[in-house]
Formats: structure tokens, C-alpha cells, sequence
């Protein structure tokens, strides 16, 4: 199975100024899931450039076996390095897709176009959609309205 996992490229919590983006935890976990059970991974994002991490998911208090696990594995990393946009995507070839939370998808994935028209087809398609946390936030618009 194919899966992408698509990440927020946003990284400003609003106009607070404050610093945002995924949540490290949310995108570590469900990615060794996947990759542990054979599934082949694409990493996604609406703009291009890294994927902005949320600093406070990376707080000592915040930390988990997945995340130790992730800033070990060589793989994992250039996995985050190596993304595709999500305007690139042919959405006929995945057996699913995740977004992990973090509040970045509230701002880009969920006006982004192109995150909508994926989200619409895997669902139309009658294939899962995973959403973790804040990532519902990504449904609150449609294409047909």
C-alpha cells in the first residue's frame, strides 16, 4: 500500500507571532507505524521548503519513544527532507492518507487547495482518511460548496 502523510508548511500560530507547525509526536509515531508494516510513504506538503516542526512538541516533557526513535534514524530523517507538493500528487495511486495534528494544517492544508481536491478523492474513492489531533481542521471546506 501507498500512503502520503501530509505536513503543514505553515509555522505562525495566527498573528500571535508564536512559532507553530506539526506536531513531532503525532508525524513520528504513525510513521514508523506505517513504515514498520511495509507501507511505502510519501511525505507531503503544500509549499515547498522543510516542514516546520512545532518547537513546543519538542519539549523534554513532550518526548517519546517514536520521537527518540526519529532523530536516530538516518532513513526517517531524509524521509522529512524529501518531500513532494501536494500539486504533484496523483491521488488514484494511494490505498489511503494521513495528516498528522499540529495547528500549521489549520492555516495552509485546510484552505490549500489542492489538500482539499486529495482529501475529497481518497473519500470519494471510499478509501480511509486519518486525521490526528488538529488535522480535522483540514475538512472544513469542499470543492462542490
Amino acid at each position: 500500500m501507498r500512503t502520503p502523510i501530509v505536513l503543514t508548511s505553515h509555522d505562525t500560530l495566527g498573528e500571535t507571532g508564536q512559532k507553530t507547525g506539526f506536531w513531532l509526536e503525532e508525524f513520528a509515531a504513525p510513521y514508523f507505524v506505517f513504515r514498520d508494516a511495509g507501507v511505502e510513504l510519501t511525505l507531503a506538503l503544500p509549499k515547498s521548503g522543510q516542514p516546520p516542526p512545532d518547537s513546543k512538541s519538542d519539549l523534554l516533557e513532550n518526548q517519546t519513544p517514536a520521537m527518540t526513535r526519529f532523530k536516530q534514524d538516518q532513513t526517517a530523517q531524509r524521509a522529512l527532507s524529501q518531500r513532494v507538493n501536494v500539486a504533484d500528487m496523483k491521488s488514484d495511486s494511494y490505498g489511503t492518507v494521513f495528516y498528522p495534528g499540529g495547528h500549521g494544517a489549520l492555516w495552509d492544508l485546510a484552505e490549500n487547495a489542492d489538500s482539499i481536491a486529495l482529501l475529497e478523492f481518497v473519500y470519494d474513492a471510499g478509501k480511509p482518511i486519518a486525521l490526528v489531533c488538529r488535522s480535522p481542521g483540514v475538512l472544513r471546506r469542499d470543492r462542490r460548496s
